[in-house]
């Protein structure tokens, strides 16, 4: 028998970001590859999904979310943004945000349109596009700033152009991009006819600026897709509660992806984000913003100190450092020795271009990890840097 697989799957490979956590463990290094933090969730949260349990929630919910979620999502919509949410027929809960995307790729891009993918991006656009038999057209971005030129985003959009990627905040640049480049994404929309897919699962975590939801502007909430998420906000990745919010018509058609996807998100954990979004206030988002912010000024003072460079990221717990100052090695030659000698898992910044060589100098970190774990992660780096 041949063991053919699908062209499709060809043209990418598996998660590096995962195969760096793999790599992390077979060499016993601190893992600041992947972004999962290493700190507990919130009480009220594991107390409301123990609640739930209990309370024998653990059959299949409402495919597209249980009504307590999508009711505080809505509620959320409205008290964050000014947004107006049909809970019914405007909302998806999905596996994560990661099939969030997905499903939201295969339900309005047909075969042969393009998906225009700002640079450096979340390593899932890409194949997610090819998936849909789409083709994946970049966008890059220049360090250290990251700013969006309007003229290259509109050159880039032809009349097979069926979407805009936008993530705000960004992993892995960290950059939350402001009123005048989300006004001009928000333009070339309307103008061409295209869609946003808008990846917001960062929305909480910003310390530059403020988080702008493309939907909120003039025009815009009927051709925007919202993909986000309660992970990153609640600490809880492995729960895999993923959000949608899309105009009903192409709502209609994402539901009908995730039921065949995943058919719903665990529903004990449903009940808990819920009660998450519901009981957690302004304290606790104010708490875990400052928090983020000084894990991120550990770890970005600590590379410098160790001969990266690095610019301290707008939005998200991610910090893309230039290794170019240690090693001639490229990006995954790298990455591997420092978790393997220096006991400290990045993610190489190949994975984050269309073009490896753009990244070949950089480093993905995450710095979503207790003061302790970031402490010693630095004490590891400052002795590898002595060595090379």
């Amino acid at each position: 028998m041949t063991h053919r697989t699908a062209l499709r799957t060809r043209t990418f490979t598996e998660s590096v970001i995962r195969e760096m956590t793999r790599v992390a463990r077979r060499h016993d290094a601190i893992n600041l590859a992947q972004g999962f933090p290493d700190f507990p969730a919130p009480e009220l949260l594991k107390e409301a999904a123990c609640r739930a349990i209990r309370a024998d929630v653990n059959q299949y919910a409402i495919t597209w979310g249980t009504s307590a979620l999508r009711a505080a999502l809505t509620r959320k919509y409205r008290e964050w943004y000014g947004m107006e949410i049909d809970p019914e027929r405007e909302i998806t809960v999905t596996c994560g945000a990661t099939e969030a995307m997905a499903a939201v790729m295969l339900a309005v891009i047909d075969p042969g349109e393009e998906v225009v993918v700002l640079e450096p991006f979340y390593e899932n656009y890409g194949p997610d596009a090819i998936l849909c038999d789409a083709v994946p057209v970049f966008l890059p971005l220049e360090a250290p700033r990251f700013r969006l030129d309007p003229d290259r985003l509109r050159a880039l959009v032809t009349p097979r152009t069926r979407a805009i990627v936008l993530n705000t905040p960004n992993n892995p640049s960290g950059r939350v991009f402001d009123a005048e480049e989300m006004a001009a994404v928000a333009e070339i929309c309307r103008e061409r006819d295209v869609l946003a897919i808008t990846d917001e699962i960062y929305e909480h975590i910003v310390y530059e600026g403020e988080h702008i939801p493309m939907a909120t502007l003039p025009g815009m909430r009927d051709r925007t897709i919202v993909v986000s998420g309660l992970s990153k906000t609640f600490s809880v990745t492995g729960w895999r509660i993923g959000t949608i919010v899309a105009p009903p018509p192409l709502n209609d058609a994402i539901r009908k992806v995730h039921d065949f996807l995943t058919v719903g998100a665990p529903a004990p954990l449903q009940e808990a984000c819920a009660a998450g979004l519901n009981e957690l206030g302004p304290a606790y988002y104010a708490t875990m913003k400052r928090d983020y912010r000084e894990r991120r000024d550990l770890l970005c003072a600590g590379l410098r100190e160790c001969g990266f460079g690095c610019e301290p990221p707008q939005g998200a717990y991610y910090v893309m450092a230039d290794f170019s100052a240690l090693s001639d090695l490229n990006d995954v030659e790298f990455s591997r020795l420092l978790a393997r000698e220096g006991g400290v898992a990045p993610v190489p910044g190949s994975s984050f271009h269309h073009r490896p060589q753009d990244g070949g100098h950089l480093v993905r970190f995450a710095f979503c990890k207790r003061t302790e774990t970031l402490g010693a992660a630095v004490d590891r780096l400052r002795a590898f840097a002595n060595r090379v």
